[in-house]
């Protein structure tokens, strides 16, 4: 194992099980656990579809039974986890490959292609904590009461099945693309290549052997982005932020207990992730709005003109702002505001924060800490945005978040807001196929 660890670049070529040829895997792999939270119709759709045979539906607990469950019954939600994948390893369900990496393409309904790399990451490298100068950084805040349901899931399993995608800044596709484009041209088969279930899409990977030239390219070019970043940053968490920081808090409660050389090639310390280039055409970087309800847009403007002292802020309608805005240019920050079929324009010319969406989100937590009658949420679409708008619910537009600028954003602030930006439609999501061992235990 120690040849297929590259410690510069806080990865590893791993072992990675994927289900064997005979097993269906439309019903092997489904979306990742936390999505579709509001609509349970979804998960019982899932529940049918793999109902009696072998999938990764038994390896997860979908987030929308999370809280309907009582300890009791996580309790024995976990040990029928456990059990699963303990079958499938006995049984021959899951299929090692040698240590190496998978390449990916995946189409969807709204893309034709989004590239992937499978590869595992240094849990020694990561730190969720805000502010880390390591390889490996969360982009938004973590949640620390949403760590120990998931440590209670992994501390037991002898395998790991994630969601975690993380990105890379490629603007010249240097890593993932030629790496895929190489091993498509070759002619080999691949590892698998099917229609992924309620609409996911298709999904399509290669191997690449830790032997091959695929792989020697790979971890020539991720080091050669490395030594163009300014602060070591290589690798910055997109989806799946609070199950990575769930692996490394698993680890750093087992790492201790183990020698130098036990921790260098304990599987556990390693987290099997799909690496995204930030770049690829098939991702898109979606802003998360506001909507607050039981707001009135005069409450607004006094507790926000307050809480902006001294940040440049004014107000406009529609009206105002269509004569003024000319006047305002440069770096200021612009927020519309909706109430109804009215149209408000938030500006501020000397913000504290370097993002709009920081801005507003400070101002609304200060606003809410004495307005426990407003309630605040997070509004995928501008269309849903404005339909939730109404006299008495106040609805606020974000911009999006610049791919040019993402890893940039994140050296200097240290994280996002929470809930700033969402990577692609909900069906758009990972799915789970591949795993990889995380325990001893043979």
């Amino acid at each position: 194992m120690r040849a297929s660890v590259f410690p510069e670049i806080a990865i590893m070529a791993p072992e990675i099980l994927i289900p064997r040829k005979d097993i269906d895997v439309s019903r092997w792999a489904v979306i990742a656990c936390d999505q579709f939270t509001s609509e349970p119709s979804y998960w019982s759709r899932v529940e049918t579809l793999t109902a009696g045979v072998p999938s990764a539906s038994h390896m997860i607990l979908p987030e929308v039974y999370l809280d309907a469950l009582s300890s009791d019954q996580l309790d024995r939600k976990i040990s029928d986890i456990n059990e699963s994948i303990s079958m499938y390893l006995s049984d021959g369900t899951l299929a090692g490959l040698p240590s190496g990496f998978i390449l990916l393409d995946r189409s969807t309904e709204f893309h034709a292609s989004r590239k992937g790399l499978i590869l595992a990451v240094d849990l020694d490298q990561y730190d969720f904590t805000p502010g880390t100068a390591l390889r490996i950084r969360a982009t938004e805040g973590t949640v620390l009461s949403r760590i120990p349901p998931r440590v209670r899931i992994r501390r037991d399993a002898e395998v790991e099945i994630p969601h975690i995608m993380v990105l890379i800044d490629d603007p010249d596709r240097t890593v993932i693309e030629p790496a895929f484009a190489s091993l498509q041209s070759a002619g080999d088969a691949p590892v698998y290549d099917f229609d992924l279930m309620q609409n996911g899409g298709h999904l399509t990977g290669y191997f690449a052997g830790a032997d091959t030239p695929e792989a020697e390219k790979i971890v020539g070019a991720l080091t050669s982005l490395l030594h163009t970043s300014a602060d070591g940053f290589l690798f910055a968490v997109g989806d799946g932020n609070h199950s990575l920081a769930t692996a490394k808090a698993h680890w750093d409660s087992i790492s201790h207990t183990l020698t130098d050389d036990e921790k260098s090639i304990h599987p556990a310390r390693f987290a099997l992730v799909e690496v995204v280039n930030i770049h690829d055409e098939g991702l898109d970087f979606e802003p998360i709005h506001r909507v607050a309800f039981g707001l009135s847009v005069e409450d607004f403007y006094a507790s926000a003109g307050t809480y902006w002292a001294g940040q440049g802020f004014h107000f406009f309608s529609e009206t105002d702002w269509a004569e003024q805005s000319s006047a305002f240019e440069g770096s200021v920050q612009i927020i519309p505001v909706l109430q109804g079929e009215q149209t408000f324009y938030m500006i501020l010319t000397a913000p504290r924060h370097s993002l709009a969406v920081g801005s507003l989100q400070n101002a609304l937590d200060h606003l809410l800490s004495s307005r426990p009658d407003v309630r605040l949420d997070y509004i995928h679409g501008e269309t849903a945005v404005r339909a939730l708008s109404t006299e008495e619910n106040l609805g606020f537009l974000l911009p999006s978040i610049s791919k040019n600028s993402f890893f940039e954003t994140i050296s200097a602030e240290g994280v996002f807001p929470r809930k700033t930006f969402s990577m692609g439609e909900a069906s758009e999501k990972r799915y789970y196929m591949e795993s990889k061992r995380i325990s001893t235990k043979e």
